[in-house]
């Protein structure tokens, strides 16, 4: 057996638990014998997964639910398989329902043709559909549900006293999750929930990518401040809402304006 090694009363991260990185943070949220997960990572490590939490002598029949932060391959390819080891149910926010239960492909990024990149993804039925304010019960813990669009329309996060289990909203860097518009990336609303949190009177960050850490006001100011500016960037396409270097050429050629040392 394993000595249990919680971030927090109730929390552990399996990753950090194993002292081996399998892939994104697996969160177990514990009270007594009553258990879930948050998110699992690929197929391929389910198995590793399952034996640290036997290890740990959590009963396999005590998982209340597996939950996926969002629809990204990453971190819910394996729920098909830890569904049926664990013979539990699955939740996540409605806007994740369609890619899981169908194992699309695109939507998860499990397949990039671009860059060659070619994942199964299985599909899972989903039982719980959870959104803003609402309340997942383990035990006498409660997980205040946060939904938190911007990385993709259907990321989670969660609450539990002063910690935030974060989801791909931030990362220690000062990083941020993927934007892409393929998988339903909204920068204004990434600001939103970026601004939530930092406002908000949690203390410790919980990521879904990397190490945990202390709130840090100014560095989300920072990411903030660097996300309004994506906004006015040819560099985001679509998802920018405007490029002004396009006003002022449109200035420019009705002037018939050219730059300084250019034409006669």
């Amino acid at each position: 057996m394993l000595s249990r090694k919680p971030l927090f009363p109730g929390v552990i991260e399996l990753n950090f638990q194993a002292g081996e990185v399998f892939g994104c943070n697996v969160y177990l949220v514990f009270d007594g014998d009553e258990w879930l997960l948050i998110d699992i990572g690929y197929e391929e490590t389910v198995d590793d997964f399952i034996e640290v939490i036997r290890q740990l002598d959590f009963p396999l029949s005590r998982c209340k639910t597996l939950v996926a932060t969002h629809a990204d391959v990453d971190h819910i390819q394996g729920l098909a398989k830890a569904k049926q080891v664990l013979r539990t149910s699955v939740t996540s926010h409605p806007n994740a329902v369609k890619p899981l239960q169908s194992g699309d492909r695109l939507l998860t990024l499990a397949e990039i043709e671009a860059q060659g990149l070619q994942m199964d993804m299985p599909p899972v039925e989903i039982e719980h559909q959870v959104n803003d304010g609402d309340i997942i019960q383990v035990g006498e813990k409660q997980l205040e549900v946060w939904h938190t669009p911007g990385h993709t329309d259907s990321q989670l996060a969660f609450r539990l006293d002063k910690i935030l289990l974060s989801g791909d909203n931030i990362y220690r860097d000062g990083c941020v999750g993927a934007i892409d518009a393929h998988h339903g990336s909204d920068i204004k609303a990434f600001i939103k929930s970026l601004t939530r949190i930092r406002d908000s009177d949690v203390e410790w960050l919980l990521p879904s990518h990397g190490p945990m850490f202390r709130k840090d006001t100014a560095m989300l100011d920072a990411t903030i401040e660097r996300l309004k500016g994506y906004l006015t960037m040819a560099d985001f396409g679509t998802l920018a809402e405007s490029w002004p270097l396009m006003d002022e050429w449109e200035d420019e050629v009705a002037e018939g304006k050219l730059p300084e040392g250019l034409g006669g």
